[in-house]
């Protein structure tokens, strides 16, 4: 049983973990070496469980009792007594290793330290730690308290039993959970990339405008966000730091290859809605473009970016990154995809895919449109990814 739960990093992300485990009834630590951090911290809670009194989701009972639930420190030394400790610091290996590697000078033997990086090496963090077994991924999705994805990821110096106990603590927290191999991107950001990357492109080649790609995943495939909407609400420096992450973490496979336009509107500043410009204009004057609602257009830009997505799921399942039902549940419940991945295969059929993406490698011989050799497998044996056969073998 967990009791105490110590966050390191009081930003957006550490905040809304504390939140978690508090709201779940664990006494959390909050460590931040700036006090000004940790006041923040504590008064971005106060708003957001007022907000949550005044939509009527909970009482004022509740919130004392959770606020009450939460103590913030200064001192890694503070977290001695902490069953769990979980790193939402900067996306910086070197700092994370130096963290953890003091981290276990002062918490017991026992005590489970994991970080909620999103993108770097499980097994690189725990090699920081003369006891890298205790070591494993918890990555939690932005805002934490309201996203229901939790990817676990074990690294290979993760005993099982750390990796079973951190799975029950994780659903205790009414989090569901996708357990994720250790490699670039978990599940989450390696299979969504082309939903970004291949827009990219067909706005690039010049076949479509911004507005007319958002519509048309949006009219078609019922995402609430079309990929340029969503790139300028993460922020283009953002989005473009995982994407050119990934590029190099998969030793430059084409099929991760950042865009040009992308780091231009990095490098010029145009990052989305918060700097008031991105792909899109977002002032009191700006002015609301209009797609172009070609129908047959629409259907190739949809299928072309849905086929991509489906073949980096299945790639993931063929690699054994996570199982299919995980695949699923990672792209519907963390980036709120309006279904998972692989059941889009089943219903499209394993031969549109496959003809689909041979279509795409013949027309531009480019490794990036390489189709997955479970796919094919699929095919020749009459198979979906959630039936074992659809038709009796003669």
């Amino acid at each position: 049983m967990i009791q105490t739960v110590g966050v390191i990093g009081s930003g957006t992300m550490g905040s809304g973990i504390a939140q978690v485990a508090a709201t779940s009834g664990c006494k959390v630590k909050v460590f931040d070496t700036k006090q000004e951090a940790l006041d923040r911290s504590k008064q971005a809670l106060e708003k957001i469980l007022s907000r949550l009194i005044e939509k009527g989701r909970i009482d004022q009972v509740e919130k004392t009792r959770i606020q009450g639930n939460i103590s913030y420190v200064d001192s890694l030394k503070d977290l001695k007594d902490a069953d769990l400790t979980i790193e939402a610091i900067i996306e910086n290996l070197d700092i994370k290793k130096k963290v953890f590697s003091e981290l276990e000078t002062y918490v017991s033997s026992t005590t489970i330290i994991a970080s909620n990086t999103s993108s770097l090496s499980i097994a690189s963090i725990a090699s920081s730690l003369k006891k890298p077994e205790r070591c494993i991924g918890i990555h939690f999705f932005n805002p934490a308290p309201l996203m229901k994805l939790v990817e676990v990821i074990p690294a290979v110096q993760t005993s099982t039993q750390i990796t079973d106990k951190v799975v029950s603590i994780i659903k205790d927290w009414k989090k569901i959970v996708a357990l994720a191999k250790d490699t670039p991107g978990f599940i989450v950001n390696r299979v969504a990339r082309p939903f970004y990357g291949e827009a990219l492109r067909i706005y690039e080649e010049g076949l479509a405008d911004v507005v007319t790609i958002d519509w048309s995943l949006k009219t078609l495939g019922g995402f609430r966000m079309g990929p340029f909407e969503l790139m300028d609400f993460i922020g283009n420096d953002i989005n473009y730091t995982v994407t050119e992450t990934v590029f190099e973490a998969f030793y430059y496979d084409p099929r991760y290859k950042p865009s040009f336009t992308q780091k231009r509107l990095s490098e010029a500043g145009y990052l989305g809605r918060k700097s008031g410009k991105g792909y899109y204009e977002y002032g009191e004057n700006a002015i609301k473009q209009s797609p172009k609602e070609d129908k047959v257009l629409a259907q190739y830009i949809f299928d072309r970016v849905l086929v991509m997505l489906i073949n980096e799921a299945a790639d993931a399942l063929f690699w054994n990154i996570a199982s299919a039902e995980d695949i699923d549940i990672a792209m519907t419940k963390g980036v709120n995809y309006p279904k998972g991945l692989l059941t889009w295969a089943d219903e499209k059929g394993m031969d549109w895919c496959v003809n689909m993406l041979d279509k795409l490698y013949n027309e531009y011989h480019e490794d990036r449109y390489r189709c997955s050799p479970i796919l094919r497998k699929m095919v020749r044996e009459n198979r979906t990814f959630f039936n074992k056969k659809l038709v009796a073998d003669n």
